[in-house]
């Protein structure tokens, strides 16, 4: 997203304070502060949305570009914590194919007992038992279903449960669970997958529900090289 872009999805003061109420005007707890969501870019979407993820849109920018809400982020974070909480640890698998997910993707894997598959999903991963790779796992968590189609598609083969970060584009075939965000932006994906992690030790009881986790949020961010 250009510069440009960027600028044109800031939010005035009157917004910002109805993004932090509910739709009955109560104010709302979020699990990070709402300039934390902005300031990552987690609500920015793309030029285009889909049927599905309309009930997420906040708002339209005049140019065309697609602003999710913050405030449905945060509760399906909140929902996708509470259902990926009942599953065993190891049997979560969280699968990233774009470059931005990977580090993010690996440290969630790391704090909540999981597995992590980064990059290219070799066919069959989790449909041929006869490969020496061959995974069976309870959930699958995704960081983008337009690319990570063939881990989706296993998944639906394998009756196994598909949680999906969205964006507004999002095609959502085959997917159980859709929590809307920016799944685009490194800063956005560090964020996204730090809160999920966090969330869901505090569902299992591991940390209290007012706890952080000992990683920083930094250290979910794929670093840039210079």
């Amino acid at each position: 997203m250009s510069e440009e872009e960027n600028k044109g999805t800031e939010l005035s003061e009157a917004e910002k304070a109805e993004l932090q109420k509910s739709e009955k005007g109560a104010v709302i707890e979020l699990l990070a502060p709402l300039e934390n969501y902005l300031s990552a870019g987690v609500h920015i979407g793309t030029h285009t949305c889909t049927k599905y993820m309309e009930k997420f849109i906040y708002r339209v920018r005049p140019e065309g570009l697609y602003v999710l809400d913050v405030r449905k982020i945060d509760e399906r974070l909140r929902i996708a914590a509470k259902f990926l909480s009942r599953f065993t640890p190891s049997g979560i698998l969280a699968v990233a194919s774009r470059p931005y997910a990977f580090t993010p993707v690996q440290k969630f894997a790391e704090v909540v007992g999981g597995r992590a598959i980064t990059g290219r999903l070799v066919p069959g991963t989790l449909t041929n038992a006869y490969l020496d790779r061959f995974i069976e796992p309870e959930v699958l968590l995704v960081s983008d279903p337009r690319t990570d189609t063939q881990a989706i598609k296993e998944a639906a083969d394998m009756g196994i449960p598909v949680v999906a970060f969205a964006d507004t584009d999002a095609k959502i075939e085959y997917v159980d669970l859709v929590i809307p965000a920016n799944n685009k932006g490194r800063k956005s994906l560090a964020l996204l997958y730090w809160l999920l992690a966090r969330q869901i030790l505090r569902e299992r009881k591991q940390i209290p529900m007012d706890a952080d986790i000992p990683v920083k949020v930094e250290e979910f961010e794929v670093k840039l090289v210079q």
